[in-house]
């Protein structure tokens, strides 16, 4: 009962997609690993595709503002670190050490768990969800500052 519900919960907030539902009924060992080398691929693709496009907009801004080298390094901090960024980070660094613990067991299971693959997805899901959110409220943060 508890895994159709986890189910259901991942398939409506897009956690797992229809093919991972049919995963939850019958996965193989494999399909754990598949998931932590996903999420990897998920960040990766978040990283490659944020991080150039948010580094040119720091130095816009370094630009805009006329600072030196050290001048910038100590007043873009504040943009790309504080109290939300690192709660954020917390999440990710937590749904990291689950994904790789999970799908580690998962994979080292004598038989496969799809309850437990359900749950990774989930997991997964979670991280890629936090780290969107933070590169979110990064490019907020740099957007008003640019503004003023």
């Amino acid at each position: 009962m508890v895994s159709r519900l986890l189910l259901m919960c991942a398939l409506a907030t897009g956690a797992v997609t229809p093919a991972h539902a049919q995963q939850a009924t019958s996965c193989a060992k494999a399909d754990f690993e598949a998931v932590v080398d996903s999420a990897a691929a998920a960040l990766r693709n978040l990283n490659q595709k944020n991080r150039p496009v948010f580094q040119e907009k720091l130095r816009e801004l370094k630009g805009k503002r006329g600072w030196s080298d050290d001048q910038f390094m100590k007043e873009a901090a504040p943009l790309v670190k504080d109290a939300k960024t690192d709660a954020l980070d917390g999440v990710s660094s937590t749904m990291l050490a689950k994904i790789t613990a999970m799908g580690e067991a998962g994979a080292a299971a004598k038989s496969p768990d799809c309850a437990l693959m359900t749950e990774l997805n989930g997991y997964m899901q979670q991280l890629v969800t936090a780290q969107t959110d933070k590169w979110t409220y990064l490019f907020e943060k740099l957007s008003a500052e640019m503004a003023k």
